[in-house]
């Protein structure tokens, strides 16, 4: 999973006027044959589309569908607060709207909080769930505090030289081989969120926790961690483990907070095999 901030991205990006709200929206191979489901994808906190845009363009034998939260990437800001049902909602909305009947759901860090949620709230059209270097909630493992004082400081997402000076305390799992590009590539892909969108963003999940309602899920789900992730520890993997039945734990050795992009090979490879289990029998059985 490479990518180039050169690079243009293959996705087919709209506006959306989705249960009242406008919402950047980007599309991959929606329109294109294929045997998987899409992938329905919740991304990290003031995130925009092309943070995760190389792992879309990697999982290139399945459609790929998220959207900038508001007040994030060029989603206009919200103007009221919102919480994880009502996000959810008008995430189920707008795969209505593009006529999808069944999605697997992944998310990651604080949208893997979302990615639970939607998949307790939305069981129905969800067939597999991934949830990476994420927690169950308010119930979760703090991290590191050097990590979290640079993450709460906006200058992470403007000032290229504070991310780059302060890039392996924030995210971890940077070898010395390759690291410049890759923190290079990162950075030219962020765009700041707007201050409302960024408070809306951690007010949604003030409070919120999916533990008591997680052991009847009842998905199959795949855990993935970085064991050198210095914002979510990775015990909080592990209790979500234990929380969900028959969940699969994966521990990316070596890996920070930001594993799908510093151990791109080895993440999408555990991710196909996941998805792609059991479909091969399926198909036979037909």
């Amino acid at each position: 999973m490479t990518a180039s901030k050169n690079k243009p991205m293959t996705a087919t990006i709209t506006m959306e006027d989705i249960g009242g709200r406008t919402l950047r929206v980007a599309r991959w191979r929606l329109d294109q044959p294929s045997d998987h489901p899409p992938i329905l994808f919740f991304n990290g906190i003031g995130a925009n589309i092309e943070a995760v845009a190389p792992l879309a363009e990697a999982l290139d034998d399945r459609g790929f569908i998220m959207f900038d939260m508001p007040g994030t990437g060029e989603s206009p800001d919200p103007k009221l607060p919102y919480n994880p049902f009502t996000m959810s909602w008008t995430a189920a909305r707008l795969l209505r709207h593009f006529g999808i009947e069944e999605v697997d759901v992944m998310g990651v860090s604080w949208g893997g909080a979302m990615a639970q949620h939607f998949a307790l709230q939305h069981g129905g059209i969800v067939r597999k769930l991934v949830l990476m270097a994420t927690t169950a909630g308010m119930l979760m493992v703090p991290g590191k505090p050097a990590a979290f004082t640079k993450m709460a400081d906006p200058r992470r997402y403007i000032d290229p030289e504070f991310m780059n000076e302060h890039f392996a305390t924030l995210y971890g799992g940077f070898d010395k081989d390759g690291a410049a590009h890759q923190k290079d590539s990162h950075i030219g892909r962020l765009k700041p969120p707007s201050p409302r969108g960024y408070m809306y963003q951690l007010l949604c999940m003030l409070g919120w926790t999916s533990a008591p309602a997680l052991p009847f899920l009842g998905k199959p789900t795949l855990i993935m961690m970085g064991d050198d992730d210095q914002i979510v520890l990775p015990i909080n993997g592990k209790i979500l483990n234990k929380l969900i039945r028959g969940s699969r734990l994966q521990m990316i050795k070596g890996g920070g907070h930001l594993f799908l992009l510093t151990h791109a090979d080895e993440s999408i490879a555990e991710l196909q095999a996941f998805l792609n289990e059991d479909e091969g029998s399926k198909a036979e059985a037909a």
